[in-house]
């Protein structure tokens, strides 16, 4: 009976450490899925923001899916905005791209509600909203659209994308496919990502690095074994060090693409300590 109550004394003040707002809209009257959650230490004040997207394949997914990620980062002093978009099919891949700069948007007139400071953020995701950070990242024309700039991001942590450079995995799978005699799939990266070599290069982020446009420093963590995430992550990483900005690659070993993300929190963890380091260098900016 003892350790049941002392179990839910620590239940009860880890809930008073945090203040937890969920499904807050941030398009007026918008799509059921146009809503983010808000994670904030108590008494939160001017504290710096995490805006985190959700993976998925751009088809599934939720802003739940956050595992440890929101209570390290409130132990780090940062506000966590964790948001849904629109998927795929019901909508297409430009339109998904502008919901995330849309709560991207609303985040930044409102995060001060929340203890948060909009003028230091840091823009992660995994998978599918690894690419989705990387992207908004690197093209400003997603948050210049919802008045948002570069100038308010800190940071930018990609978790085990594999579509940074989209004609380059579209030409990597396809070509498997057809070595080994395997049909075609059906609905991947080359309709997905709309179907023309035009589109498929300007919904790449290595597309937009330049230097002198602001992109902030970036943390890309990846599967060490996983061919695709590493070739990607390092075609990132590359493109990012040529203009000039800070970038560390870090592959992770005995770990796989979903395991990666759910164990970010874990003091054991070497990415979570790849983290930890990267956090801590940004914010001394």
């Amino acid at each position: 009976m003892k350790l049941i109550v002392l179990s839910f004394l620590a239940l009860a003040a880890t809930a008073l450490a945090q203040n937890v707002k969920s499904n807050i809209p941030y398009v007026e009257n918008g799509h059921a899925r146009h809503v983010l959650d808000i994670y904030s230490p108590a008494n939160a004040k001017n504290l710096p923001v995490v805006f985190w997207i959700h993976g998925g394949g751009w088809t599934q997914g939720d802003k739940t899916d956050v595992k440890l990620k929101p209570q390290w980062f409130m132990d780090k002093g940062f506000v966590f905005v964790s948001t849904n978009y629109r998927l795929l099919p019901e909508v297409d891949m430009g339109t998904l791209t502008r919901d995330v700069a849309k709560a991207f948007g609303w985040m930044e007139k409102h995060i001060a509600e929340y203890g948060g400071d909009p003028k230091r953020v840091l823009v992660g995701g995994h998978s599918a909203g690894a690419e989705l950070a990387a992207l908004i990242c690197t093209d400003d024309r997603y948050l210049k659209a919802e008045g948002a700039t570069f100038d308010s991001l800190i940071g930018c942590v990609p978790v085990d994308g594999d579509t940074y450079d989209v004609p380059a995995i579209i030409e990597t799978a396809e070509t498997r496919l057809r070595v080994h005699h395997l049909p075609p799939r059906v609905n991947g990266h080359r309709e997905k990502f709309g179907g023309t070599p035009e589109k498929h290069i300007d919904f790449s982020a290595v597309t937009h690095i330049a230097k002198g446009k602001s992109i902030p420093p970036f943390l890309i963590l990846h599967v060490s074994a996983h061919p695709d995430t590493s070739a990607q992550a390092a075609r990132l990483g590359n493109s990012l060090k040529e203009a000039g900005i800070p970038t560390t690659v870090f592959g992770a070993k005995d770990t796989s693409h979903v395991k990666l993300n759910d164990d970010l929190g874990l003091s054991s963890d070497p990415a979570t300590k790849a983290l930890d380091t990267f956090v801590a260098s940004v914010l001394k900016k």
